[in-house]
């Protein structure tokens, strides 16, 4: 009796798409489970969000690269005396520290368009990654706009920058700041604009840019944004929902005045 021919097993329509994104898809079977190498993959980037979150945060380095640019740093903590204060309170980590108010109450600083703080956030690994090379590209992109200097912030959230920036005089204040870690990205920067800044504000005063990595949005994309909304907000005096990023639409030519799409 003739043999049924062998056949493969059905393709999964899934499959296609792993290639495209970084998210869980198509990860195959093994018996009832997951195949071993996606076992040890999501073993691999837990454990690498975890890093993400619980490194402890190096501000030297990134002081040193601010210097090489011409930028002066100083260093300041929030109210969260340590990590696992500032994960259980978000709370304290959007106020400065006694200390650090004290000590930026007792100096007085000139007015400045900009002011910039690092903040380590949920992920010390972006900002050590990122950080200085972004600030880098920024300030290729950037005249006539006067700087502060570069706050570095611990344990600290986004609205802590309201707090430095009203202390530093500053018209406006970029927070540069890791982003939650996911499974798939433990590195990724996010940058909050907030036009002045003061404590009190919330999230809907600010304008972000997120998912700055290697594998995400680039340095050059995201200055070009961060350089525009920084451009509009000097102009119209607001950040935040009533400034709509439309910086893509800067890079469209236009023919008398019409914009034409590119291509």
């Amino acid at each position: 009796m003739a043999q049924p021919p062998d056949r493969a097993p059905p393709r999964d329509p899934w499959t296609h798409l792993a290639a495209l994104t970084p998210a869980r898809i198509a990860l195959g079977r093994a018996g009832p489970g997951l195949p071993t190498r996606e076992v040890l993959g999501f073993a691999l980037s837990h454990a690498q969000a975890r890093d993400a979150v619980h490194t402890p945060f190096a501000a030297a380095p990134i002081a040193r690269a601010l210097a090489d640019l011409g930028l002066a740093t100083l260093s300041v903590e929030s109210a969260a005396p340590d990590r696992a204060t500032y994960l259980r309170r978000p709370d304290l980590g959007r106020r400065l520290s006694d200390r650090a108010r004290v000590e930026l109450e007792a100096r007085t600083f000139p007015p400045c368009d900009l002011a910039i703080v690092v903040a380590d956030g949920l992920s010390s690994a972006a900002v050590h990654a990122h950080a200085a090379p972004l600030i880098a590209a920024l300030l290729n992109r950037l005249e006539g706009v006067s700087i502060g200097p570069v706050a570095l912030a611990s344990q600290g959230r986004v609205a802590l920058g309201d707090e430095i920036g009203q202390a530093l005089g500053a018209r406006l204040v970029a927070v540069l700041i890791g982003e939650r870690p996911g499974l798939s990205a433990p590195d990724s920067l996010g940058v909050y604009l907030t036009f002045a800044p003061r404590i009190g504000l919330t999230d809907a005063a600010r304008n972000c840019i997120s998912n700055i990595r290697a594998a995400g949005l680039s340095y050059d994309e995201a200055t070009f944004k961060l350089a525009w909304l920084i451009g509009e907000a000097r102009r119209l005096g607001l950040t935040g929902v009533a400034l709509k990023d439309e910086s893509d639409l800067a890079r469209l030519p236009s023919v008398g005045g019409a914009i034409l799409p590119q291509g």
